[in-house]
């Protein structure tokens, strides 16, 4: 597997981890709004046999805006823009000489936008159940630098229908709450669709101030795609990625509305993506 099959997806990630559709609808007018910076250093790779092979170093940056905005009482519009992402890639140097073997490379763009909506099917006691339906838009690039494989989009337009459970409960006087989600991602331009799922439990360990959330997501390929893995360019991209992650987030709140947050994100497995974990910060206004 080389280099270019080692390519991080920052949507697949970015969704996996940071764009989960909530399970609880807002109320008409309320919302959360926040502005994140995410960064992935990669420096080894899942291959599309699940094994782990270093490569070049490689790193992905964004900053990102998420939104969620009550547009009734069952109606909510989300939105996902990383209205700036990098990609960039070390120089290659040689062990015995310290001659530049290859020099690095940078593109800068907009990332893929998403934009979606989520419908409040019912809410009763402490349970709620939701579907969604996201559309992910290909304003990013799907190719860049010397050969096509530096990338901050798919280059594909999907569309991702979810359905979304919520119960809160108390264990031992503690509050918290679950989330399940199921989904199907139907992708076009020859990629595979994919089964995604997903769980989330949180916890609130100060009241009103600070939050602790744990996340475990999958990707699963149908491999019903015809894209190769190496496009005419001859640069790789994401079809038939697969992983199981693992991720948390700690978010305080210095105000009733305004707060900021910390996420990490990592694989417990996976085929054809990056292998090494990512971070993001973010400052959040949750309007209830």
């Amino acid at each position: 597997m080389t280099i270019k099959k080692s390519v991080a997806t920052l949507a697949i990630i970015i969704l996996g981890f940071q764009f989960s559709f909530s399970q609880w609808t807002k109320d008409k007018g309320k919302g959360y709004y926040k502005v994140s910076a995410w960064y992935l250093e990669s420096d080894e790779h899942y291959t599309d046999t699940g094994d782990k092979d270093p490569n070049a170093t490689r790193t992905n940056f964004n900053f990102n805006f998420y939104g969620q905005y009550g547009l009734t009482k069952k109606w909510d519009l989300i939105a996902y823009i990383p209205f700036f992402a990098r990609t960039t890639q070390n120089d290659a140097v040689s062990g015995t000489t310290g001659q530049v073997l290859t020099e690095g490379e940078a593109i800068n763009s907009i990332g893929d936008i998403d934009l979606g909506v989520n419908y409040g099917i019912f809410h009763k006691n402490s349970w709620a159940l939701s579907a969604s339906l996201k559309l992910g838009l290909p304003t990013g690039k799907s190719e860049g630098g010397s050969d096509g494989s530096f990338q901050t989009g798919d280059g594909e337009f999907n569309q991702l229908l979810q359905l979304n459970l919520g119960k809160s409960f108390k264990l031992y006087k503690q509050s918290f709450y679950g989330k399940l989600y199921f989904g199907f991602n139907n992708r076009t331009n020859d990629f595979s669709d994919q089964l995604t799922t997903g769980l989330e439990l949180g916890t609130q360990l100060i009241k009103d101030k600070f939050w602790l959330i744990g996340r475990l997501n999958t990707v699963q390929s149908l491999h019903n795609g015809s894209l190769n893995a190496q496009n005419s360019q001859g640069s790789i991209f994401a079809n038939n990625i697969e992983y199981v992650g693992l991720g948390g987030e700690v978010s305080y709140y210095l105000t009733k509305k305004l707060g900021f947050s910390f996420n990490y994100a990592s694989l417990l497995s996976g085929k054809i993506i990056a292998a090494n974990p990512s971070y993001s910060i973010g400052v959040f206004l949750d309007m209830k």
